[in-house]
């Protein structure tokens, strides 16, 4: 995070963009934060994408609660889908948080394979 205020909350609040190049492809990766109350820079960076990363936090009750209905995971996989993003690959993070217990990288699998 570059912005003093990014680092000192430890959150994304703006948009970062990091470019390179392979031999068949230029690549633009988006830093787009994920907090609630940055919808707006989200969604700038997310219209833009043709695929994203959605990092899920695997904590007990963290999981659960970005996952629920009204959940920010959950309505963020539903913003990028709705702006074109057709592929998205799912990352868990924290699994430190549950012991790295396989059972519970399965139930995080299970939940966000449907």
């Amino acid at each position: 995070d570059k912005l003093k205020a990014e680092r000192e909350r430890g959150i994304t609040i703006d948009i970062a963009l990091w470019k390179f190049e392979t031999p068949k492809y230029g690549v633009t990766v988006i830093d787009a934060p994920g907090h609630r109350d940055f919808i707006k820079n989200m969604i700038t960076g997310t219209s833009q994408a043709d695929c994203a990363i959605l990092i899920i936090a695997a904590g007990t009750g963290e999981f659960e609660a970005g996952i629920s209905k009204d959940g920010q995971t959950r309505e963020h996989a539903l913003l990028a889908y709705t702006l074109g993003v057709k592929h998205l690959i799912v990352a868990i993070n924290k699994m430190d948080t549950a012991n790295w217990a396989q059972a519970r990288y399965e139930e995080i699998i299970k939940e966000t394979s449907n």
